[in-house]
């Protein structure tokens, strides 16, 4: 195995440069080679000399296997990811690609942390993340939707103020409506909601509603929806979007 061989384990966050972190911008620029979904792939700068291999969004063990390949073979390898890595993206993949893969351990991985897209989405909406709250991805591609239900419910009931990742797509498109009807036998309808579809670039659109109000079809791939608990509140802003308050303190005591 060549000893020069690296793996950088990147996220851009979810929307313009600015939100790159000055570590990722190194690693990008230092990498012989970058590995991706080819959408993130297209956000990176372009470098002379630098290969990229973009991939679908499906293929998540496959790419990570591709970049140990690469690794060994003496090559930087930047796998990246949009957001931050190690949120429902490929830190994961790499770290269970080197699991399954023992002799690939030597190999120096390091992952890089970026802007989450709940928080791009929180700091658009004021404190909706002030308190106690989960992330839960609608995606049932790699675990039974019968395990979402479950850890919606949970959430529910917990009081979690619960941000939705991957909420709808083409091949799934009627899961987020059963979600939100799950979590509106189990939560106040006057429950705060928010939908923030692509923060941070130019077609960027939130909506501020309740969970009676809410419209789930608006959600897409590129939509972060935001569910408050029950001490979530709006806060009204003249000519502005109303913002979300979780408030630190819970009435159950001191947080």
């Amino acid at each position: 195995m060549n000893g020069a061989g690296e793996i950088l384990v990147v996220g851009l966050g979810p929307g313009p440069d600015c939100w790159r972190t000055p570590e990722v911008s190194a690693a990008l620029e230092r990498a012989t080679d970058l590995v991706g979904y080819e959408p993130y792939i297209a956000r990176c700068p372009e470098r002379p000399g630098q290969a990229r291999h973009g991939s679908d969004n499906r293929v998540e063990l496959e790419r990570a296997r591709f970049a140990i390949n690469l690794a060994r073979a003496g090559r930087i390898v930047a796998v990246v990811s949009g957001g931050d890595p190690g949120v429902f993206a490929m830190a994961a993949a790499v770290i269970e690609a080197v699991e399954v893969d023992e002799t690939a351990r030597d190999l120096p991985v390091t992952v890089m942390p970026g802007v989450s897209a709940m928080q791009a989405a929180a700091a658009r909406l004021g404190a909706p993340l002030g308190h106690d709250f989960c992330a839960i991805s609608l995606s049932d591609n790699l675990k039974p939707w019968a395990l979402v239900e479950k850890r919606l419910r949970a959430a529910a009931e917990g009081d979690f103020v619960i941000a939705l990742y991957n909420p709808a797509s083409k091949a799934r498109p009627t899961r987020i409506f059963e979600a939100f009807d799950l979590l509106r036998s189990l939560k106040a309808g006057s429950t705060p909601v928010a939908f923030a579809r692509a923060v941070g670039r130019p077609d960027e659109r939130i909506v501020v509603t309740t969970l009676s109000d809410a419209d789930p079809s608006i959600a897409d791939m590129a939509t972060m929806v935001i569910i408050g608990s029950s001490e979530s509140r709006l806060i009204d802003r003249p000519g502005g979007t109303p913002w979300i308050l979780s408030p630190r303190q819970a009435r159950g005591g001191a947080a």
